[in-house]
């Protein structure tokens, strides 16, 4: 059975009470949605004060978890080393400690990269390779009791379809049996975060959008999602702004607010527990909205509280 509650970062989340929202913070010069925050001549301060800048914006909207990543992670990406990620995140990380009060997960694969972090202050690693990339990464969350967000991914053997105006997508990749593949290799990285000694109640399940699943993929794990759910774990869905939606919709990454919207109000209903988004405003507004209509007893009971 799923557990009732996480303690991270002085909050408490509820699973099944509402929908958390976590919101994306980029310091990277590259990231696919066009929202990342480093540039490369820029003063480490004016950095600094662009990030607060847009974390106190969240912090506004409600937002329950910021989630600071130092690479991209489109298809096709370049990797960046782990020293430069790490230079890219602590300070961040760091500063994001000192002003709020919020939970910060690290957005990484790299083990060296979750430490630095944990250390400056971050609560939650968010690995897209559910431990798979580094062999040390789960023995870094069992040692600093961090939850981990696991999620699924598959290298595809196929190179990414690159549009301008619309960016990469994956073409359909092979799976023998499409959701029952996911599930297994979610499972396969909850069996390794278990072995190290991470508790379940300090797992949390994240099925890929976009990563190495086609347009039609995407849409099937969304409407499917309440499979993933089943687990028992709680899950996360990242819909924001990605190719699916753009390939769907016919739009740029700056146009996609809707398209997200529609896919977090569909996640929700399926089950989803957090949604991960560049756009934390209007989808916060999505976000109470569902609650209102899917969660209906326990909101009537909390608004009149």
């Amino acid at each position: 059975m799923i557990s009732e509650r996480l303690q991270a970062g002085g909050a408490v989340f509820e699973w099944g009470t509402r929908t958390y929202l976590m919101g994306i913070i980029n310091v990277t010069p590259d990231s696919f949605s066009g929202d990342g925050l480093l540039q490369g001549d820029e003063r480490e301060q004016a950095h600094l004060e662009k990030v607060l800048e847009q974390a106190r914006s969240f912090a506004a909207a409600g937002v329950d978890i910021f989630d600071v990543g130092g690479e991209s992670t489109r298809p096709g990406s370049e990797p960046v080393p782990v020293e430069e990620e790490i230079a890219r995140v602590v300070p961040v990380v760091r500063m994001l400690s000192r002003e709020f009060q919020i939970p910060i997960s690290v957005d990484t694969y790299h083990a060296a990269t979750a430490q630095a972090a944990l250390e400056a202050g971050a609560h939650i690693i968010n690995d897209i390779w559910g431990l798979r990339a580094d062999p040390q990464m789960a023995a870094v969350a069992a040692r600093f009791n961090a939850p981990v967000i696991l999620m699924h991914n598959r290298i595809s053997t196929a190179k990414p379809e690159v549009r301008e105006r619309l960016g990469a997508r994956y073409r359909e990749t092979p799976y023998e049996n499409f959701m029952e593949d996911v599930k297994r290799e979610l499972l396969e990285s909850v069996a390794l975060a278990k072995a190290a000694g991470i508790p379940d109640e300090h797992i949390i399940l994240d099925p890929g959008i976009g990563f190495a699943k086609s347009v039609a993929q995407n849409l099937e794990v969304i409407d499917r999602l309440d499979e993933i759910r089943l687990l028992g774990y709680p899950v996360l869905l990242a819909p924001s702004r990605k190719s699916f939606i753009g390939y769907t919709l016919d739009l740029p990454p700056d146009q996609r607010v809707e398209g997200t919207a529609a896919a977090v109000a569909v996640g929700i209903v399926r089950g989803a527990d957090i949604v991960r988004v560049h756009d934390v405003l209007p989808i916060s507004r999505v976000v109470r909205m569902t609650d209102a209509i899917v969660r209906r007893p326990v909101f009537s009971t909390r608004e009149s509280g």
